[in-house]
């Protein structure tokens, strides 16, 4: 049985992509501080899905984790949009990222291991504004980092886990997309004013958003860890990005029907309530799927309509 060490494992992705691979038969390990889930007083986890202990602050991680797995997926970091960004709170998603990352690295390089490759998270906050270029065609993975907080973490980020490949692992960065899912994130985000009949338009909602569905970001990282062909860099957003407007106009239709009001947020509001942030919700980025499409991935949602269908049809 091939073994999965995974960071992050706790989280939207982590959760679903956990379950993927136990179904799948492989052995998961998720790296966590939490000694009530290493302990086993949680008694809810699945069988063939087991925790090890590590402690990103304080450099420590069991080293038989990391010599008893084959693969390394690392998810770990600091939800970009769980708190507004205040200098401390950009620092901590930031060094949640680098850190995680030097750790992993200094265990791979000082204990003996059998890992073969190393899947990472990055994000398309790497890449800036719209251009008329990426309105047609969408932003490819050869493109520069946009010079901003996103657009540096995410350097940070992806210069952090480079050094496995000098330890002759195979390494694959996905950066991904607006993630639906019904167990947290932006989908539920989307939903919560419906639930008073009010479809709220961010904007002008003009702004594209590069989604993708949760099956299908799990699949890619599935799909990334079986392939030995894949390396570099590739991103992970669904082929039909939508804007804002189409996109929250297509749940509340699923969810009521006729029955709601469109109702717009302006920018300035938004400025306000969110702070800085509010770039990242206004900002229109159109990225292209082709890479990883070329390399043999095919998508279960390519369209929001059966994305949003599929949430709404099974919301657990």
């Amino acid at each position: 049985m091939l073994s999965v060490l995974i960071t992050g494992g706790t989280g939207v992705i982590g959760k679903r992509l956990s379950s993927m691979l136990v179904e799948k038969g492989y052995h998961v390990i998720i790296l966590t501080r939490q000694q009530s889930l290493i302990n086993g007083e949680i008694k809810d986890k699945e069988a063939g899905l087991h925790y090890a202990y590590w402690n990103v602050e304080k450099s420590e991680i069991d080293k038989n984790a990391v010599t008893n797995t084959d693969y390394v997926i690392h998810l770990a970091g600091a939800g970009v949009a769980d708190k507004r960004w205040t200098e401390k709170r950009k620092t901590e998603i930031v060094e949640s990222r680098t850190k995680s990352s030097a750790l992993l690295i200094k265990a791979l390089r000082e204990n003996d291991n059998k890992v073969k490759a190393v899947i990472s998270a990055s994000a398309i906050g790497w890449y800036g504004p719209d251009t008329t270029e990426s309105l047609k065609r969408g932003f490819s993975e050869s493109e520069k980092p946009t010079d901003d907080f996103l657009g540096n973490t995410c350097l940070l980020w992806e210069e952090s886990i480079e050094p496995v490949m000098e330890l002759g692992k195979r390494l694959v960065r996905l950066r991904t997309g607006i993630v639906l899912s019904n167990d947290g994130g932006a989908f539920a985000e989307f939903r919560k004013p419906l639930k008073a009949g009010i479809a709220a338009i961010l904007g002008t909602g003009r702004q594209t958003i590069s989604w993708i569905h949760i099956e299908d970001i799990c699949r890619i990282y599935l799909y990334a860890l079986e392939n030995e062909k894949l390396e570099g860099i590739y991103n992970a957003a669904a082929p039909k990005p939508v804007n804002n407007k189409t996109l929250v106009l297509q749940i509340a239709k699923q969810l009521h029907g006729n029955f709601f009001v469109a109702m717009p947020v302006p920018a300035f509001i938004l400025k306000i309530v969110l702070g800085e942030m509010s770039i990242e919700v206004l900002k229109s980025t159109t990225v292209s799927s082709k890479k990883i499409m070329a390399a043999g991935f095919k998508f279960l949602h390519p369209s929001i309509e059966t994305a949003v269908e599929a949430l709404i049809s099974k919301p657990k």
